[in-house]
């Protein structure tokens, strides 16, 4: 695993550095594979670097026919409940770049058999990805972001998708809001070729410490467990994160 922790001075730098990173690696796995597969993440500073790959100066930096765009994890709600990791993606970036819309790869967490629906979404990422049987899909690229208590995409603290081993999608109950995740997992996202971690802001100051250089507790801090088998791991992080540290 190759590790580089790039520390940003502002938000917007890594909204820019990100945008800059999407582009590049669209445009290395398009000439080399045909296609440019990515797996979104919700919150705020991926919002940034949405927005910023919709406006004039970035969408034509990418052929948008050959991006397949899926999600890392999504709530139990509606693709149009402000909640929803789809609505705000669709509303800072899809809606305002023209990919075609079997191009776009929604999480169904909102059926009622929402168990189903993960099986379903396993069988379109071997698909698209072109994995075999027993195969991770290995995805060109996927974006996480990382919460106050150290969870990423919907891999919470004690639950039980952390020791999931086979799996690529599974259903997580989440006790702390009461409802089920649809989410990736530890092994699909560690088959990935490049992952890009967002963490803005103080108070990821204490998780971020715990997930670069703590005792490894993946448990506790499920971005732990985010270790790519042969891929690069990239920390957009922002001082305010870092409270200083050298990591």
């Amino acid at each position: 695993m190759t590790r580089e922790i790039i520390v940003c001075h502002s938000q917007e730098e890594i909204f820019t550095k990100s945008a800059d990173m999407f582009t590049t690696l669209a445009s290395e796995a398009i000439a080399a594979r045909g296609q440019f597969t990515v797996a979104l993440s919700g919150g705020s500073t991926p919002k940034g670097m949405y927005t910023l790959l919709a406006s004039d100066s970035y969408k034509g930096k990418v052929d948008w026919n050959k991006v397949q765009l899926f999600w890392g994890d999504e709530r139990s709600v509606a693709p149009d409940n402000d909640q929803s990791n789809y609505r705000m993606a669709n509303e800072a970036m899809i809606s305002k770049v023209s990919i075609p819309v079997e191009n776009v790869h929604r999480m169904q967490a909102e059926l009622a058999d929402i168990e189903t629906a993960a099986k379903d979404y396993e069988n379109i990422l071997k698909q698209v990805c072109h994995s075999g049987d027993g195969e991770q899909p290995c995805f060109d690229l996927i974006l996480l972001g990382m919460g106050d208590d150290g969870h990423t995409a919907s891999l919470f603290p004690g639950t039980k998708a952390l020791r999931e081993k086979e799996r690529s999608v599974v259903v997580n109950w989440v006790e702390k809001f009461n409802t089920n995740r649809m989410t990736f997992t530890a092994p699909a996202i560690n088959h990935a070729r490049n992952i890009v971690f967002m963490a803005a802001g103080a108070n990821k100051l204490q998780p971020l410490k715990e997930v670069l250089t703590g005792e490894r507790n993946p448990e506790l801090y499920p971005s732990q467990l985010v270790q790519p088998t042969n891929g690069k791991l990239i920390w957009l992080v922002d001082d305010a994160a870092t409270g200083g540290e050298k990591y």
